[in-house]
């Protein structure tokens, strides 16, 4: 490696992993605020929101790694530029293209490695993270028994406190209990003047223990359903251990989230894109068979009696024939509403079907589109670096903001319209890269020939430019 290579790849790895730092960060912010609604107040413990954060962090690698390369080549480019050494470099006779080869390399490296790891890594994180997501959504909120609110969260119990005191609030004053567990409703209840609250066996059970109440228990009459008695027992000191199993997250088998899109790789997702295809396929094959059995098929003939063609004459007297034109008419309108039921149900579950398909398909390209998407942004943020002569993080940063809101924008629209059926799929996924790779190309010829793009004479040169190659037409 000459030391030219060394130089450019030095200037480029720091900007590009501190790039790559702080856009995973910003990045998994955003995406652990979406969901903090289901994390807070569950008691969830570091391990589980730990494994969140890193799965969800693996899934953000494929969308982190564009930006990154766009912002650090544009802080290279742009800092050698800034610095005058992009100008003695090429004083000695080394071209545009030559100095960008070691970046190109690293990034289709990059490109490379992007696509091994949607393709293998992010399908089996997507499984981790949502399974567990989802246990996470199914999961209690934790004990919390507020005063004067009636807290059912434990099953079979509950639980009204009328204030609670102490540093850790464990400490109860009119303590009120409805104990459900006999099913027979509010038979059961207890009263306390006073009671304190602790967890035993290691968090499992929560005891509280209870000061100076009564019990109350009303005891139905077998042989009287309108009569009952009620039982009251005093006690000074009573104990209830209540179990906080209902509290503990349970974890799903993570195979019944395996046939979900998201968790697939390419071989699975051509797999189940043809069988899809394959279903919608038959269906619409079958459409018009199943709809055969709603018509009929009538004739008149000269003497005005009606026939079916698919089973016998039938023959009208011409006194009855307005009588069973009404018939008709009535038979025709009922196999109309039906034929339109059926037409509407039908056709609602090929949309659905082909939207399935567009799915799967969509999830095939995004793992091309999200890998190519990294050499379109070295085009982009490299030459246009070094036109801008820029270093630091200021420009670079608003440029390949900018930038990247145009690729995302873009990105969305051609997804929405795939998945909908107004575009092709492969054009949808694939048209952000090809709306952005000719402006690529367009700031690496502007480069080449030393263009400035911020220099005021260049948009005024532009129109004309543009209209150069028509002269020779208008003249004609």
């Amino acid at each position: 490696m000459k030391k030219l290579d060394k130089l450019i790849l030095k200037a480029f790895a720091g900007p590009f992993f501190l790039t790559f730092a702080v856009v995973q960060f910003i990045l998994l912010t955003q995406y652990m605020l979406k969901y903090l609604d289901d994390l807070v107040g569950k008691d969830l413990g570091i391990g589980v929101i730990g494994q969140l954060l890193f799965f969800f962090s693996v899934l953000m690698v494929p969308i982190s790694l564009p930006l990154a390369v766009l912002l650090s080549s544009l802080m290279t480019y742009g800092q050698l530029g800034e610095h005058h050494e992009l100008t003695a470099i090429k004083t000695s006779g080394i071209s545009l293209t030559r100095i960008l080869r070691p970046v190109m390399i690293v990034s289709l490296f990059l490109s490379g490695f992007a696509f091994w790891f949607n393709d293998t890594i992010v399908p089996k994180a997507n499984l981790g993270a949502y399974s567990l997501l989802w246990d996470v959504r199914q999961q209690k909120l934790a004990l919390d028994i507020r005063p004067g609110v009636f807290y059912n969260g434990i099953p079979g119990y509950t639980i009204k406190v009328n204030q609670k005191l102490g540093e850790n609030g464990d400490i109860l004053m009119g303590v009120m209990i409805y104990d459900h567990t006999n099913g027979r409703g509010n038979s059961t209840m207890i009263l306390a003047d006073s009671g304190r609250m602790f967890t035993r066996f290691g968090g499992q059970y929560l005891g509280l223990e209870l000061f100076r109440g009564q019990t109350f228990v009303e005891q139905p009459d077998a042989r009287d359903r309108s009569g009952a008695s009620f039982i009251r027992q005093a006690f000074s000191r009573n104990m209830i251990t209540f179990s906080l199993a209902s509290f503990d997250l349970n974890r799903t088998k993570e195979d019944l989230f395996a046939e979900n899109r998201m968790m697939k790789n390419i071989p699975q997702l051509v797999k189940a894109a043809d069988s899809v295809h394959n279903r919608l396929a038959l269906q619409r094959r079958s459409l018009f068979q199943q709809l055969n059995p709603y018509y009929s098929y009538l004739r008149l003939d000269t003497t005005g009696q009606a026939a079916n063609r698919r089973t016998e004459k039938l023959q009208v007297p011409l006194t009855r024939l307005p009588a069973v034109q009404v018939g008709i008419v009535q038979q025709a309108a009922n196999r109309a509403r039906n034929v339109r039921s059926f037409v509407g149900t039908t056709g609602e579950q090929l949309s659905n079907l082909g939207k399935d398909a567009s799915g799967f398909r969509i999830e095939i390209f995004r793992k091309y589109t999200q890998s190519a998407a990294i050499l379109v942004m070295f085009l982009i943020g490299a030459p246009l670096g070094a036109i801008i002569k820029k270093g630091g993080i200021g420009v670079p940063l608003l440029i390949a903001i900018l930038f990247f809101i145009i690729y995302y924008v873009i990105s969305i629209i051609g997804e929405k319209q795939g998945r909908e059926g107004i575009i092709p799929v492969g054009l949808g996924m694939w048209m952000a890269d090809i709306i952005l790779l000719p402006i690529g190309l367009f700031f690496l010829n502007q480069a080449r020939h030393d263009s400035g793009l911020l220099e005021v004479d260049f948009w005024r040169r532009l129109p004309a430019k543009i209209r150069w190659p028509f002269r020779g037409y208008q003249r004609g």
